[in-house]
């Protein structure tokens, strides 16, 4: 059917009938002079019939053809405005005009809703439709905001007080629906907006943004919005979502910057803005001036070009003329590359674009700011606490595009609130407003469950690449960190610390760190928003990771490792059918599994490591197409592309990745044109130095490599950037594995449950394989050690006595070790990896050989293990796997495990070899090993041997009594020995540092042990100086009772004759070779020079003296110096050094003086190095760490030349 105008109907004419009716008795104009609007007798009733319209004609059957019909009619502007600026404010009671303001209400919020394009639903009808209702639509805001009476939004406020006014709990489905309908209708107003792809004929001031925020202002929208935003959660519940798109079409694209400058910075920032226009307009036409037309240049020009192949191109102008670059420019200029497009999916971008910056009024900014103000202070944590719970849940009012929306706005208003920070302090300056300033206000951000919601939304838009959704995760992300280093630099210590616990759990996950790299190189043409938002986050996250890993050198990280599909395969193909669950497991089963388990692992951070996963090409690839706006770019961009191809080429020394031609020429046309960066700007001494330094760096390295110029063309691999940079390839350095950490069963279990605790982990982790393998190897182990053992008892000879037989001794010889070899070459990986196995197999009686633990290393079942207790493992093992065992407390088998400390060796700790000596012996009954300095030996005594030689020591015979005589001595000082060593409680371990710092203390010790010595001083002297009277007395007694010397040679003062006693004690040697020979002058008085000796010196001589004097007594050996012996040491009295004092004329003198001396009350030191034996006569024995049992004292044979000889027979 064609309407009058000839053009053919669009809609079918029964129902633009039936509406035309339908709108006509809904009421209309008054006759009289004031034309006031009057309402049809049936209002009420035409208002339901038009709602029953668009609900069962539009939406069931998928058309606009009501909608097209009313807005044809007008019947938004033309009655429903008029209709509700009819209801005055005073008459709340009247039901009638409530319920007809209402049925107004249920017309608007269908005529207003945004139409969205969809190519899959959208048919012939909605293209047709579509243009007017979005002009229709247009035409409704305009008349919303610009009516006459100027309260169209409060009329429609009014109707869902009432609703409002009642508590949660009390209101019904109805007054929930009429709440859901204001706050409806307000997000389609703030919705509407002219459509990009069609031309607007009207004034958009009338409709634009700046309109929309005034009368939301003026007309008290804004304390409703606040309002409801404070209550959310308690007297509000499902209404979050309607706020949230409400914001997201009010802020998205508002400069942040400029909504919180004053009016004195708004100015200076709009003058700045003129001026960078005019000097960029100035730029330009210099620019075009230099090839501008002259009056000369109206005749045509031709010219030939010859290039580099002999062929000639024609190029036309006269600015060819100048040189032939210019001529080639022309020419470039004309090539085009018509790239086949792909057909990309429509996208409204009047709805999920938020890139487009919005320019708004000065009047709208300070509205707008007061508005945003408020709302940090009171409604964004209640508000956004309670939609992260809603997406968490996946509530059913969530969209696919709320995430979106929400984490927008949690970046939009953490900006909000840096910015609001930053120009107060600069306003107020440091007496700002702490309270105000708090980031408490936005801590909702800032809670755990948010950076997982935040994570898990990311990586979901990543791996579906949704990349719109993804630009709000990166803006959220990078704005949570601007926050977070904020918050570090604030001078409140809780703030501090705040940040630093944030950035502790920010940086501990390696997936997110990695997953920065991922989204820079994952750009491909999805727009400068995009674009501009990976490059901040990875300029914005490796400046703060930087940061922190120096300040934290330890900073560990937690990275996720999926199991390999063929490791697991294999696995599952290993194992038990009855351990198995999915024994024929399928490719996509596998990969099922292997996505749920991921093992997790802490490492130690390297930066360095980190930060070369954004050196890849395609990393590189985002920050040049970054840079090639650089005609558009802000200081702060310009700024972060510097900082990076910085980073690439100086710090980490890769300027070779930057050496490609089309990065190059960008790099040139910036600095030397043509249209290239202005002089002016701050960034451009930064990228000239930049460009020169790379420029520089490049015709050296072509210099090396003179390969590099055919690699300018093309992009670098990590190994051809290598070669390139060093001249050589990189050779693949193969890390020795490292085994891993030791485990053990808590103590206090017996070996069989021990065992069943390493059995029930190895269950647990689906590893029955390895308990299977262990079962065999020792079944195999016990069997081959059952036949050594009969074969050896049955070779054994037995020992007959009497009429019983005694049985079979123990064999001389031990059994062979047995090789533990693996099945497969899994599970000889899995014996040096899997500390689980290891565990089971230590406590199973397996041994490694060797001290270096690498893959490979042969374990052995010991000798000593007999095949009994390997039948006991073995029965434990079969035991623990048919019946797991059970634990109180509901523990599971790996609460009993913990990892095995190292145990250092106490050889390293006491530094003594006879400590090493006695460990290697086996014995360790000792707790401490000796500390301190004095446990090492001093190396002087041998160095003393040396010089002096052995001329002057005449070495006696070996005897077997003699020797078995040592042996005991020996044995009997090393128990005595053990038995000091085992009460020793070493410095080493048992220290108290308080006593190191106590003065007193320390003064109060030196001066008793001041005391001591001095005593011990006063005993020695007295001592001596009797010594020399009991001498002087009994010299006649000491000359009888030797053999006298013959009367024709007189004795004269000679060296005595030494006598050296072989013991097997270090310390007797170093004694007496320590102290010479005792020298006294002829009238039997000690020297002078002994009574200034040290104790240490003058127990030395002693206990050299009393060894001398118990063999004279017990052995009556005579010590007179005979014929030959006297010739000798007449000689080699001409060869030694003379002493410091006289030597004796005889030694009887000496002994006999000393015997004297041993008789005394004290106990000389060092005397317990004397054997038992000979030490029996001596008096003043009082030892107490002696062993009870003496040694009975052997009479000690003379020999002479090796024959026994005695006194009489010389």
């Amino acid at each position: 059917m064609d309407q009058n105008d000839g053009s053919p109907d669009v809609v079918d004419p029964q129902v633009r009938a039936f509406v035309y009716s339908l709108v006509s008795a809904l009421g209309g104009a008054s006759s009289g002079e004031d034309g006031r609007y009057v309402l049809g007798d049936e209002a009420l009733a035409c208002l339901r019939d038009l709602k029953r319209w668009l609900k069962l004609y539009d939406e069931k059957a998928n058309r606009f053809d009501v909608a097209r019909c009313l807005a044809e009619a007008n019947l938004v502007n033309g009655d429903l405005l008029e209709i509700l600026s009819l209801w005055p404010e005073n008459a709340m009671e009247d039901k009638s005009k409530f319920k007809i303001c209402l049925a107004c209400l249920e017309l608007l919020v269908p005529l207003t809703w945004p139409i969205e394009k969809n190519d899959s639903n959208m048919t012939v009808n909605h293209h047709r439709h579509t243009p007017y209702l979005q002009f229709s639509q247009l035409s409704y805001k305009r008349g919303i905001f610009g009516h006459e009476s100027g309260r169209i939004l409060r009329a429609i406020v009014r109707i869902a007080l009432p609703s409002m006014a009642l508590p949660f709990g009390e209101r019904s489905s109805r007054d929930e629906g009429i709440i859901r309908l204001l706050l409806y209708f307000l997000r389609n107003i703030a919705m509407i907006a002219p459509p990009p792809n069609l031309p607007f004929e009207g004034d958009e001031n009338e409709i634009s943004r700046s309109a929309t925020i005034e009368a939301f202002d003026s007309q008290d929208i804004f304390h409703l919005l606040l309002t409801i935003c404070n209550s959310i959660g308690e007297d509000f519940n499902t209404e979050d979502i309607i706020i949230l798109e409400l914001l997201f079409h009010l802020l998205k694209g508002v400069n942040i910057e400029r909504l919180f400058m004053n009016n004195t910075q708004l100015d200076t920032k709009k003058t700045d803005d003129l001026r960078s226009l005019l000097n960029k307009e100035a730029g330009m036409q210099r620019s075009h001036a230099r090839t501008a037309p002259t009056r000369h240049n109206r005749f045509g020009t031709m010219i030939w070009i010859k290039r580099d192949d002999e062929r000639m191109s024609a190029v036309s102008g006269q600015e060819v003329l100048l040189d032939s670059r210019r001529g080639l420019a022309k020419i470039d200029k004309t090539k085009k590359w018509k790239m086949a497009q792909r057909k990309g999916k429509m996208k409204d971008i009047t709805i999920n674009d938020f890139d487009m910056s919005c320019a708004l009024t000065d009047s709208a900014t300070r509205k707008l700011r007061n508005f945003v103000e408020d709302f940090l202070d009171s409604g964004l944590n209640p508000l956004f606490n309670h939609l992260r719970k809603a997406i968490e849940r996946e509530a059913e009012r969530i969209l696919d595009h709320h995430p979106r929306q929400f984490f927008f706005l949690i970046s939009w208003f953490l900006e909000a609130h840096r910015a609001r920070i930053r120009f107060r302090k600069n306003d107020v300056g440091n007496g700002s407003n702490l309270e105000a300033d708090s980031f408490a206000l936005v801590a909702c951000a800032f809670d755990q469950e948010t950076f997982i919601a935040l994570n898990r939304f990311m990586q979901t838009s990543l791996d579906n690449k949704e990349w719109q959704e993804l630009n709000a995760g990166m803006r959220c992300f990078t704005q949570i960190l601007h926050t977070v280093h904020d918050m570090s630099e604030s001078s409140l210590e809780d703030d501090q610390d705040i940040a630093e616990n944030i950035q502790n759990r920010i940086f501990y996950e390696d997936q997110t760190n990695e997953r920065t790299a991922i989204l820079l190189q994952s750009y491909d043409n999805q727009g400068f928003g995009y674009l501009d938002a990976c490059t901040e986050l990875a300029h914005v996250h490796l400046r703060m990771l930087e940061r922190y890993s120096k300040q934290n050198t330890e900073l560990q990280v937690r990275s996720k490792r999926r199991v390999r599909k063929k490791k697991l395969i294999e696995n599952q193909s290993t194992e038990e059918p009855h351990a198995s669950n999915i024994e024929n497991i399928n490719e996509e089963q596998a990969e099922d599994i292997a996505d749920a388990l991921k093992v997790s692992k802490e490492r130690k951070f390297d930066f360095a490591r980190f930060v070369g996963k954004f050196v890849s090409q395609g990393c590189i690839n985002t920050f040049v197409t970054f840079t090639k706006y650089f005609e558009d770019l802000t200081p702060e961009q310009l700024k972060r592309a510097h900082r990076y191809f910085h980073r690439i080429a100086f710090k980490m020394e890769l300027s070779v990745m930057l050496f490609r031609v089309d990065i190059l020429a960008l790099f040139t046309k910036m600095m030397k044109g043509p249209e290239g960066m202005d002089p002016s700007l701050p960034a451009y001494k930064e990228w000239d130095e930049l460009v020169r330094q790379l420029i520089r760096r490049m015709t050296k390295k072509i210099e090396q490599r003179p390969q590099l110029i055919v690699e300018m063309l093309f992009s670098k691999t990590t190994s051809t950037a290598y070669f390139l940079e060093h001249g050589y390839s990189k050779v693949a350095s193969n890390a020795k594995p490292r085994p891993p950490a030791e485990i053990e069963v808590k103590p206090g279990m017996e070996k069989a449950d021990q065992i069943g605790v390493a059995v029930s982990v190895l269950i647990d982790q689906m590893k029955s394989d390895h308990i299977q393998w262990v079962k065999e190897v020792l079944s195999s182990a016990i069997n081959e050690r059952r036949s050594w053992e009969n074969e050896s008892t049955a070779l054994m000879p037995s020992i007959e006595g009497g009429d019983e037989t005694v049985g079979p001794a123990e064999p001389s010889c031990q059994a062979p070790s047995i090789i533990v070899k693996p099945d497969t070459e899994q599970r000889g990986l899995a014996m040096f990896k899997d500390n689980k196995l290891r565990l089971l197999m230590k406590l199973a009686g397996f041994e490694r050989l060797g001290i270096e633990d690498e893959p490979g290393a042969t374990w052995v079942i010991p000798s000593g293990i007999t095949s009994s207790i390997l039948q006991k493992d073995l029965d434990s093992i079969k035991k623990s796997e048919f019946s797991l065992p059970t634990y109180d407390d509901d523990k599971r088998a790996e609460d009993f495990l913990r990892r095995q400390t190292t145990k250092k060796s106490r050889t390293a700790l006491s530094g003594n070899d006879s400590v090493s000596d006695a460990l290697v012996d086996g014995d360790d009954d000792f707790l401490f090993p000796l500390g301190g300095p004095t446990s090492r030996k001093s190396d002087a005594i041998k160095e003393l041997k040396k010089k002096r030689g052995s001329k002057n020591v005449v070495e006696l015979d070996e005897d077997p009594i003699d020797t078995e005589l040592r042996q005991n001595a020996a044995e009997a000082r090393k128990r005595a020995n053990d038995e000091k060593r085992r009460k020793v409680k070493s410095e080493l371990f048992v220290h108290d540092s308080d006593d190191e710092e106590d003065a007193e203390k320390d003064a109060e010790f030196f001066r008793l042990e001041e005391e001591r010595r001095q005593e011990q001083k006063k005993r020695v002297f007295n001592s001596l100086r009797s010594e020399d009277t009991d001498a002087t007395n009994n010299d006649e007694n000491i000359l009888i009772r030797k053999r006298k010397a013959p009367e024709a040679k007189k004795p004269r003062a000679k060296r005595s004759k030494k006598i050296t006693v072989l013991s097997n004690s270090d310390d007797d040697d170093a004694e007496m070779q320590n102290n010479d020979s005792v020298s006294s002058n002829s009238d039997g008085e000690a020297p002078a020079c002994r009574k200034h000796d040290s104790p240490g010196l003058k127990t030395a001589r002693k206990r050299k003296t009393m060894t001398t004097l118990a063999y004279s007594e017990d052995n009556d050996v005579e010590m007179g110096d005979d014929q030959s012996t006297a010739k000798e040491s007449e000689d080699d009295e001409a060869t030694d050094t003379p002493l410091s004092s006289p030597r004796l004329q005889s030694s009887q003198l000496t002994i006999e003086k000393y015997q004297k001396l041993s008789i005394q009350k004290d106990t000389p030191l060092g005397l317990e190095t004397l054997p038992s034996g000979l030490k029996s006569n001596v008096p003043g024995d009082g030892d107490s760490d002696e062993d009870e049992n003496s040694i009975p004292a052997t009479v000690r044979r003379r020999t002479l030349g090796g024959f026994v000889v005695d006194s009489d027979s010389e």
